[in-house]
Order: structure tokens, then C-alpha cells, then sequence
């Protein structure tokens, strides 16, 4: 596995079919506003939706009133993610095909509010330094008192305890099934089976959650805080996805939404 793999596993057709597995209305009703409360509570306006996939957030943030930039290192993705706010009328503030590491370069140093890094999309990366480059890169690109929301599988769990899933909160599509057909402390390859007979894999690295924090401590990150399946108090075999809040010290002083 390397960094760039995902690119070509991200067909044309499998990100057609991407938003009928992610279930926007599903998804919408699980997370109950989780990430525009937390984004609110820390006064940011300007967000950038990292590997942004079909555009659900970046649109959804977009609709309540948030100037939103969606990204992602896949070229399908980005077609799809104009595509999804054209049709919803809803005008982005950008929508580019943009590399985590190169986020700092290509909008500047302390531009935006607010990074998202959601949906999995995280694991993407196989190399620690990948990792710790595109989390630094976050880092310089968001004004002080930034925020950082980062989310993945509880890898802890599925590592330890083997893979279960309700499917309560992401991958809400109906008719439609994600679940690993390879389990190690190297890879999980995932399989995206439609009702149709069709089947996708994605291979991801398994993050582990203190990991996780301590990269984002190593990016100079402050006051992280861990949730699972959007509940500061959670079960750790429980819990389907793990979300991680931080902070970039000083305080924010946003220009607005623009």
C-alpha cells in the first residue's frame, strides 16, 4: 500500500454510487448537528472539508450558512462534489482537487477557521510521516484558535475485538454493506457491497485513537478531545466511529463568511 493508492480505487463508477451508501438524510439524523455545533462553539466561519468525498459536508455546512471550501486528492471525487452542489443549488466557496500536505501552499498560512477531515478518509494514508506532514500542513494553514475535526473507524476495536457494526451513524445507505474481508496491523480492506451484486474495496491503515493524539499533539495541536459516535462519554468496543477535536493555540478572530 502507499499514499496515493486510494486515487485509482475511486473509480468513476464507484463515486457515482458513492452517496447511496453514504445516505445523506441517515447520516444528517445520526450526527445531529455534532460538527456545526462544534464549529460554532469555537466561533469559525471560514471551513475547509478535507477529502471532502461527494460533498456532503462541505454542502451541508454550505446550506447553514458557513463558508465552505471542499477538497479531495481524487479528481472523481471533486466532479462529483461540483455535481451534488449544482444540483442542490448551493454555492461552495471552492471546490479543488487539493493534497492534505499541500493545503498550506496552495490557500496560504492561517486562512481558514476550520479543517475537516471526515467520513474515514484519514487512513488513507499508509506512512507516518504522510501523516504527520498533512496534519502540520492543516496546522499552518488555520488562523489561531483554529479547529481541526478529524474522524475514523474505532480501528481499537476492530484490531482487538474483531469487526461489528450498526451502521447507525455513517455508511447509512440502504440496501448497501461496508465491512472488512482483511484484518491486520498493516492494512483493512474494506468491501462495499450493492444490492445489485456490485462490489467496491478501499485499503485502509488502522488508526489507532491514542495514535491519532499524538500525532496531533506532534502537529502542534492543543485541547484535543475524543468522541465516539459523537458522545464525549462512550464505550471504547462500542462505538462504530471515533471523532477528534483540536485546537491550534491562540484565539480566533474570524473576518466573517464572506
Amino acid at each position: 500500500m502507499h499514499n496515493e493508492h486510494y486515487k485509482s480505487e475511486y473509480t468513476t463508477d464507484f463515486v457515482s454510487r458513492w452517496d447511496d451508501l453514504i445516505g445523506w438524510e441517515g447520516r444528517q439524523k445520526a450526527e445531529n448537528g455534532f460538527f456545526e455545533n462544534i464549529l460554532k462553539k469555537h466561533g469559525c466561519e471560514y471551513v475547509c472539508d478535507n477529502a471532502a468525498g461527494t460533498g456532503y459536508h462541505a454542502i451541508t455546512l454550505a446550506q447553514q450558512g458557513f463558508k465552505a471550501v471542499a477538497t479531495d486528492g481524487a479528481r472523481t471525487m471533486v466532479t462529483k462534489i461540483k455535481e451534488n452542489a449544482e444540483r442542490l443549488n448551493v454555492k461552495l466557496a471552492g471546490a479543488e482537487t487539493v493534497e492534505w500536505a499541500d493545503l498550506d501552499t496552495h490557500y496560504g498560512a492561517e486562512h481558514f477557521d476550520a479543517h475537516l477531515c471526515l467520513g474515514n478518509a484519514f487512513t488513507h494514508l499508509f506512512e507516518h510521516e504522510a501523516r504527520l506532514e498533512s496534519l502540520k500542513a492543516m496546522f499552518r494553514s488555520l488562523k489561531p484558535g483554529g479547529v481541526l475535526a478529524l474522524d475514523h473507524r474505532n480501528y481499537d476495536s476492530i484490531l482487538d475485538n474483531g469487526f461489528s457494526t450498526k451502521h447507525q451513524f455513517y455508511y447509512t445507505g440502504d440496501e448497501v454493506d461496508a465491512r472488512p474481508v482483511e484484518i491486520s496491523d498493516k492494512v483493512c480492506r474494506f468491501e462495499y457491497s450493492y444490492a445489485d451484486g456490485s462490489k467496491y474495496h478501499l485499503n485502509m491503515f488502522p488508526l489507532r485513537q491514542k495514535y491519532v493524539r499524538d500525532l496531533l499533539t506532534e502537529a502542534g495541536f492543543e485541547q484535543i478531545q475524543t468522541f465516539g459516535d459523537f458522545k464525549a462519554n462512550f464505550n471504547d468496543e462500542e462505538a462504530d466511529f471515533i471523532q477528534q477535536i483540536a485546537v491550534k493555540p491562540g484565539k480566533l478572530s474570524s473576518n466573517g463568511r464572506g
